[in-house]
């Protein structure tokens, strides 16, 4: 699969997964979060996977880091080095990038392909899916063009308030997430809603970061973290009622935008 990255033409690997019997059928994109893909994964997009192919999506999970040197995540890596390689802004061209790949599949149906991503992997949604309120961004398309719907898990809303979203977009978050707060997202829900724009958000009482990872709850402190004082530490766990609802509302979201059957 090819990106660019300043111009510069690159290959990333792609996972595909596929649901058994004759397509074409929906298709999700998963962007995964600050951990990446290797042995340290939260193991959120592996669960994600499982859970829409066995409800009739295809899904196609780009590795964003493993090819440019951070196998290991960079949940811990200092910002500016985060910004400079990977950057959620510069992952949405992988995000679009994995759509044009995805829409090449025989089994799936173009027109139906959304996007999914948790923490990094949820604000590079925001980033693949929110055109500015001001200037322009080829990244950022005309409705229609790109994804057809998005689902950004506890994403890093700060500044996206009065962007136009050109998709459905669903937005899940916990109450008390120390790492991506949930406040700045409900005035971008607010902020959506009130220009007539199609967004949803639901907050998870108690629920911390990563409500949908399979690990128990712990406090890291290296992480880096703009929201906590010294610029660093995050609380991250699953908690297992968020996750059940947000696999309904997740998949009845999907459903519901992509056209696919009511399960």
């Amino acid at each position: 699969m090819t990106t660019t990255a300043l111009g510069v033409p690159e290959q990333i690997p792609v996972t595909v997964s596929k649901p058994d019997g004759p397509g074409p059928f929906p298709a999700v994109v998963i962007m995964h979060d600050c951990s990446g893909l290797g042995p340290r994964s939260s193991g959120a997009p592996g669960r994600w996977q499982r859970e829409l192919v066995a409800r009739g999506y295809v899904v196609v999970i780009p590795d964003g880091f493993t090819t440019r040197g951070l196998a290991g995540g960079i949940c811990t890596a200092p910002l500016a080095q985060r910004r400079a390689n990977v950057g959620p802004d510069r992952r949405a061209g992988d995000a679009y990038a994995a759509l044009a790949y995805t829409r090449s599949l025989p089994d799936v149906d173009g027109r139906r392909v959304g996007i999914m991503g948790g923490s990094h992997g949820g604000t590079t949604t925001l980033a693949t899916v929110l055109a500015p309120a001001r200037g322009s961004d080829s990244l950022r398309r005309e409705p229609g063009a790109g994804f057809a719907a998005a689902v950004a898990l506890y994403p890093r809303c700060d500044g996206a308030a009065g962007d136009r979203p050109l998709a459905p977009l669903l937005i899940l978050i916990g109450e008390n997430d120390d790492w991506t707060p949930a406040e700045p997202c409900r005035k971008l829900a607010d902020a959506a809603r009130a220009a007539g724009h199609a967004v949803m958000l639901k907050v998870y009482p108690g629920a911390r970061h990563s409500f949908d990872s399979p690990h128990r709850m712990r406090y890291v402190a290296t992480r880096i973290n703009p929201n906590a004082p010294g610029g660093r530490g995050a609380t991250t766990g699953g908690d297992p009622a968020a996750w059940a609802d947000s696999i309904r509302e997740v998949v009845a979201f999907f459903d519901r935008h992509l056209g696919q059957r009511v399960h």
